[in-house]
Order: structure tokens, then sequence, then C-alpha cells
């Protein structure tokens, strides 16, 4: 193994830091944006190529990958806030906490990439929500259920594109959060169901998904019009 000079080492225990620290919910998002720096100065070397085509431009390579996941953890982090500010009628205290919780976890990982592609990061996305009602339990638990396991698929389907192993370390990490989101949901709508065929194909994997796929099923809930022509796709 190569020595580390000290500023990768630096970066290393920031990383480190970042996803092995045992957190308080007020001080997760607080520490997310110091965990990025690690690979933010990755991100902000490479030159985003300004495209004329229409819609928010991902990029290509590895940044477009990033790009993408970035892009569906601010619709993720969108929906669990509005839910969270005011919450379905009927919701117990349990599923409060369960959901203030995953409001933190995904506004937490959105800052993360944000930070992470530094100058390189798309804008916000405009979301349209017009189709939930956030008043009905099974409304927002439904839609919950769609995003979670929507973006476990979009993560096994994206990781393998990655170039640099090390980007594909930190979104297996994500992934995992996002399944523990995913089975949670799941359970709070039906009890067992946190694993069942829908989800889960014969060989006991997690189904994947394309980015294509997963950005024309997300974008029902997206306004903006995302320009992912230059992700690459093997």
């Amino acid at each position: 193994m190569k020595n580390l000079s000290k500023a990768e080492d630096q970066a290393l225990i920031k990383e480190q830091d970042f996803f092995s620290s045992k957190l308080e919910r007020r001080s997760f998002l607080r520490f997310a944006g110091a965990g990025a720096a690690g690979i933010a100065l990755v991100a902000a070397g490479c030159k985003k190529d300004e495209k004329a085509e229409v819609g928010v431009y991902l990029g290509s390579g590895d940044v477009g990958i990033l790009n993408y996941a970035y892009a569906l953890e601010q619709l993720e982090a969108a929906f669990y806030v509005q839910v969270a500010t005011s919450f379905y009628s009927g919701a117990t205290q349990a599923e409060k906490d369960i959901l203030i919780d995953i409001r933190d976890h995904e506004v937490a990982h959105r800052e993360f990439f944000k930070n992470a592609l530094g100058a390189n990061a798309i804008g916000g996305l405009e979301v349209n929500f017009s189709s939930i009602n956030f008043s009905d339990r099974t409304s927002v638990l439904g839609t919950a259920k769609a995003f979670e396991d929507l973006g476990v698929s979009a993560y096994n389907g994206a990781g393998f594109l990655f170039r640099d192993a090390g980007y594909l370390t930190l979104a297996g990490k994500i992934v995992s959060v996002e399944a523990r989101h995913a089975a949670t949901i799941r359970e709070l709508i039906a009890p067992n169901s946190f694993a069942n065929s829908e989800v889960i194909d014969a060989n006991g994997l997690d189904k994947s998904r394309m980015p294509a796929e997963v950005l024309s099923i997300a974008g029902a809930f997206i306004k903006t019009k995302i320009n992912a022509n230059d992700l690459p796709t093997s």
C-alpha cells in the first residue's frame, strides 16, 4: 500500500468519521457537509461539460453518476421534509419519529453529494408532489415505499458504472441506509413485507434499475427537465 500524504490522510479520516461515527439526530446534518470534504477535491477537479441541449445536464463519467444520485436524494429529501412539516392525520409518535429520522438521513445524503460535487453539482430541482395527499397515511407511506424501493434499485443499478472504487464504496454505504428505510416503511404498511418478492428476486438479491428507467419513473415527481444523455451505460 502506498504511503498517504498528510492531506490524503486527513481526507480519509474525515470520510471514515462521517460514516462510522454514531451521530445524534441534531448533529447529523451539520456533520454531513464536513464529511464530504474528502472527495470534494476529486469531483471539483472534473470540468463540467456545458451542453447546449435542453435540461439540467448531469454530466458524464463518475461526475454524471454522482449528480444522478444527487438528483434522487434531492427528491427524497424534499418529500420527507414536507411529510415532517405537517404529519398525516392519525400519525403515531413512533411513526413521526421514524419519518423524522428518515428525513434527516435523506437531507444529509443530499448535502453530502452537493458538497462532494462542489462546482460540478447540478442546481436545486423543482419537484411536483401534486399527486400526493400529505394528510393521508396511505398516500404518504405508499409514496415513501415507492421512493425508497426506487432509490435502492437505482444505487444497485448504477454502482457498477463508477470507475473510481472509492465512489462505489460510498454508494454502497448509502444504499444500505436506503434499504433500511425501505424495509421500515414496508413494515409500517404491512407486517412481514420488508423483503417480499416485489423487491427481492428468486436468488435473494435486491432488484436493480438502470438510470434511464429510474429517471423515467422519478420524472413524475420532478418538474425540472433532466439531461442524462451522457451518463455511462456500461
